[in-house]
């Protein structure tokens, strides 16, 4: 029976990041995933290519924005074949990059779903059906999560997941979209700018409920302008295959029922972690209610040997903290003292605007008792902003009133994922707002707005009035 020092289960973000760490600390590593190519749903099936479409996306939309300015342009002609192979073949380009890393790593790479006989021993059925068996001293389980199903739709080609509709396999007349988070949000920008007449239907309130409401309000506000229509407090009861589509019956927070019929509808209900068939009965391993494995802070099982990251466990579903906690739990694995202990995870929705926070929001500040104190800077004061025509932003920053401690930031508004970073470092190292405030920002940036926001801590922002308490 073949053997190696550390089995890691699953190549995404966490599983290749946590095989490549571990086989530059000198353990031999393998990689098993039931997908021919690395970098697991993130990059074959999510981040990579969404954004790659959101980008087409955003050039179709600033076309035509630039109308005001004075410049007009034809109404742009799609090839959808032309833009999927695009998509596709950055997908292609960075996997086949991955597949080098761990060849020069010396990673061996095995195809195929791997299950627990015991903590020590793996079968894993190969693609052709066959099995083979593999002893290891250590394990890395990274399979991260899958679409959550809602069992009311009908099975039926008409009928999407994120998966599916990222394949872009039409531009539909009309979609509908079940979701208001980040997925579908994101997944209906793409497809609004691409021709689609585009609803959401969302359960609770208002959609993007985990950041601040003055915040999403933003994004809202242009995506009613994006989408056909968007139905806050309001379910799909029943969905059914007809002759002109998929016919989907509404009911509202006040309990009255519309019908409406659709080209397609795309399911964007959340994800859950993926733990299907992996054999942890055989193990010492602890499952939530949840469901997601718990683990200590190097990422560790009830069981020694083995450790979880990403997806299943505890926390954001997101890719930058998988790979960082990869990295926690690789090092463990290595029996280096480590732990994953970060004060924020920032958080980006990719629409327009984008939307992005880090740290505690001010909802949760309130509703945890915090003593802060709470800065915003509307991007209508950014000279930056009005220059790129989109001044429909804000920065917010959020600080202990005792200490002038950052505990939260919060954007939203064009080009908020990048700018975020700024926000993570001033919360892991610790930042006063005054430090932020004295950190020189160039002219004319967006990244001024941090500067400004920052100021208005101390009631003496430049470029607006703020108004006395």
């Amino acid at each position: 029976m073949p053997s190696t020092q550390l089995a890691i289960i699953g190549a995404g973000p966490g599983g290749y990041t946590a095989a490549f760490r571990a086989a530059d600390l000198g353990l031999t590593v393998t990689l098993i995933d039931e997908n021919p190519s690395l970098g697991g749903t993130c990059l074959n099936r999510g981040c990579i290519p969404s954004k790659a479409l959101l980008h087409a996306a955003m050039v179709i939309r600033e076309a035509a924005d630039a109308k005001a300015m004075g410049l007009e342009f034809a109404a742009p002609s799609l090839d959808v074949d032309k833009l999927r192979a695009w998509k596709d073949g950055i997908v292609t380009r960075l996997t086949t990059g991955l597949a080098q890393l761990a060849k020069a790593r010396n990673v061996t790479l095995i195809r195929g779903r791997a299950k627990f006989l015991n903590p020590k021993q793996l079968e894993i059925r190969n693609p052709d059906g066959t099995m083979q068996l593999l002893a290891t001293d250590k394990v890395i389980i990274a399979t991260g999560a899958r679409p959550a199903a809602l069992p009311f739709l009908p099975p039926s080609p008409l009928v999407w997941d994120s998966t599916t509709a990222l394949s872009l396999p039409c531009v539909p007349a009309s979609l509908l979209i079940i979701g208001g988070g980040y997925i579908g949000l994101e997944l209906g920008t793409v497809y609004a700018a691409l021709g689609s007449k585009v609803t959401v239907v969302e359960a609770l309130p208002s959609l993007l409920s985990s950041a601040d409401k003055d915040l999403a309000d933003i994004v809202t506000r242009r995506l009613r302008r994006t989408f056909s229509k968007i139905l806050c407090g309001t379910r799909v009861n029943a969905a059914e295959e007809c002759a002109e589509g998929i016919r989907v019956t509404f009911q509202d927070d006040k309990g009255q029922t519309s019908q409406e019929t659709f080209a397609n509808i795309l399911s964007c209900v959340g994800r859950v972690p993926d733990t299907t068939g992996l054999g942890l009965e055989t193990t010492s391993i602890v499952v939530t209610d949840k469901g997601t494995i718990d683990v200590d802070a190097q990422r560790r099982t009830r069981e020694h040997d083995i450790f979880a990251i990403g997806d299943i466990t505890a926390g954001p579903m997101l890719a930058h903290k998988a790979s960082s906690e990869a990295k926690v739990a690789a090092d463990a694995a290595a029996d280096y003292g480590t732990s994953f202990e970060p004060k924020a995870i920032p958080c980006v929705v990719f629409t327009d605007p984008e939307l992005a926070w880090c740290g505690v929001t001010e909802q949760e500040a309130r509703a945890k008792g915090l003593d802060i104190t709470v800065s915003k800077f509307p991007w209508g004061a950014s000279g930056r902003a009005m220059t790129l025509g989109r001044a429909d932003g804000m920065t917010k920053v959020i600080a202990d009133t005792r200490t002038g401690r950052i505990l939260g930031v919060g954007i939203a508004g064009i080009h908020a994922g990048e700018l975020i970073a700024q926000g993570a470092l001033a919360i892991e190292t610790g930042m006063k707002a005054q430090d932020l405030e004295l950190t020189i920002q160039p002219h004319p940036t967006l990244s001024e707005t941090l500067m400004e926001t920052a100021e208005g801590l101390f009631s003496h922002p430049i470029h607006i009035i703020k108004e006395k308490s």
